[in-house]
């Protein structure tokens, strides 16, 4: 498939799966991740629906899904993970318990879940910027912006160490992750409906609670910090420095140091010098869940990340891929784990290809020196989608395609493409 018949596809799948509408005095304007497996507008979805958008130079499109993204930010920054514009019900059982009591009494109008995903907002902002170089919009988004990474600091850094933790697997957005297993309670490997039950007991505890945060972290049954979305925080207030100083906004310096301060606590707490990997942290005592997933080489994408461990973390699992040595990369979870699955199941993120794995690591790549590497990611995610279409993920031995079909993620191969012509 040449450049521009990918284009054409990737832009055919977005437009597929675009929503908008009127509901409750709001005017929103989404992208669903797939027709039917995933109707809702969801957070960081959203996100990488902008950076499609901008790859496919529709800028103003990427604007209007931000604005409908912020539409119901609560008065001290919120902005809850799932937003259900006109279904009353959740898709899926356990999505139920994400709501936050208060909700159940408002379900024929606009209303958001009680959690958060990865905050990759502001990179969105971000880029939407770069292209554009659109100032007045900056202006109009940067106060929802700065008021929701306010929240996060004083809502979710228990500790004060610069660390975001996370109440939920769904937090993450890599549902069934395999390194929360220890930390609920689950030691049979593969995800069956034990880890199942293990889960909702979880989403029912935070229900019955109503998500008290402070009660939460009390009893300290999830309390995970995990490495992908400490490091997207960590870029994310990078970015959003970046956008205040676009504007004269005078807070600049205060996100920088925010990002830092998470940068040298990535290290200082999550790295493992003998596995030369990032842990994810579970629990009061931030205790290192040594699970390999695909998320333990993400921090070498900062800055602050000296350039031996970043070394170190590539040669180790990327580049000579200990653990993630399969036809099709990067694989979820490496092949070592005894919760490897490559298949198809309602288990996901334990096995199988993502696309957003390879999106994430190829412009560091190819900006610091590893083109080859890079270009086997694109090379990889190119093939997967020419002979198994856009799906959810991939076997990455087979290349088959799995989960939701139509799904809007794969498309951040244009994304992809376009980095690697030099666009920013």
């Amino acid at each position: 498939m040449t450049d521009e018949q990918m284009e054409q596809q990737v832009r055919q799948v977005l437009y597929e799966n675009m929503i908008q509408g009127h509901n409750g005095g709001y005017t929103f304007h989404y992208t669903k991740p797939s027709p039917g497996t995933y109707p809702f507008q969801y957070f960081w979805d959203t996100c990488f629906h902008v950076f499609i958008l901008t790859a496919l130079g529709d800028h103003d499109m990427a604007k209007k899904h931000i604005r409908s993204l912020f539409l119901l930010q609560e008065p001290d920054g919120f902005v809850g993970h799932i937003i259900y514009w006109k279904r009353p019900f959740p898709a899926r059982a356990t999505d139920v318990f994400q709501l936050r009591p208060k909700s159940l009494l408002r379900l024929t109008q606009p209303h958001m879940t009680a959690l958060v995903q990865p905050p990759l907002v502001a990179e969105a902002v971000q880029r939407i910027y770069r292209c554009s170089h659109d100032t007045a919009y900056v202006r109009e988004v940067l106060p929802k912006l700065k008021a929701y990474y306010d929240w996060l600091h004083r809502n979710r850094d228990f500790e004060g160490e610069g660390l975001l933790s996370i109440i939920s697997p769904y937090e993450s957005g890599m549902d069934w992750k395999a390194s929360f297993d220890p930390v609920l309670g689950f030691r049979k490997g593969r995800g069956d409906w034990r880890l199942f039950l293990k889960v909702m007991w979880l989403e029912m505890g935070n229900f019955r609670r109503g998500y008290n945060l402070e009660r939460l972290y009390e009893q300290d049954n999830f309390i995970v910090k995990d490495v992908a979305f400490n490091t997207i925080y960590a870029q994310n207030l990078q970015a959003l420095a970046e956008l205040c100083e676009a504007v004269g906004d005078p807070e600049a310096g205060k996100y920088k140091k925010r990002s830092d301060q998470c940068c040298e606590s990535i290290l200082k707490y999550m790295y493992n010098e003998a596995d030369a990997a990032f842990y994810d942290l579970a629990g009061q005592r931030m205790e290192q869940l040594r699970t390999a997933t695909a998320t333990i080489f993400f921090p070498v994408v900062l800055p602050n990340i000296p350039r031996r461990i970043s070394e170190a973390v590539l040669q180790r699992h990327l580049l000579h891929k200990d653990g993630f040595s399969v036809p099709y990369p990067i694989p979820s979870l490496s092949v070592r784990e005894p919760a490897f699955y490559p298949g198809e199941s309602v288990y996901i993120w334990r096995g199988p290809t993502w696309v957003v794995f390879n999106w994430f690591m190829h412009r560091y790549l190819l900006h610091k020196g590893y083109p080859e590497e890079a270009d086997k990611l694109l090379a990889s995610v190119r093939k997967l989608i020419s002979q198994s279409g856009f799906r959810e993920y991939y076997d990455p031995f087979t290349g088959q395609g799995h989960g939701a079909q139509g799904f809007t993620w794969s498309g951040l191969v244009l994304d992809m493409i376009k980095g690697s012509r030099g666009y920013k």
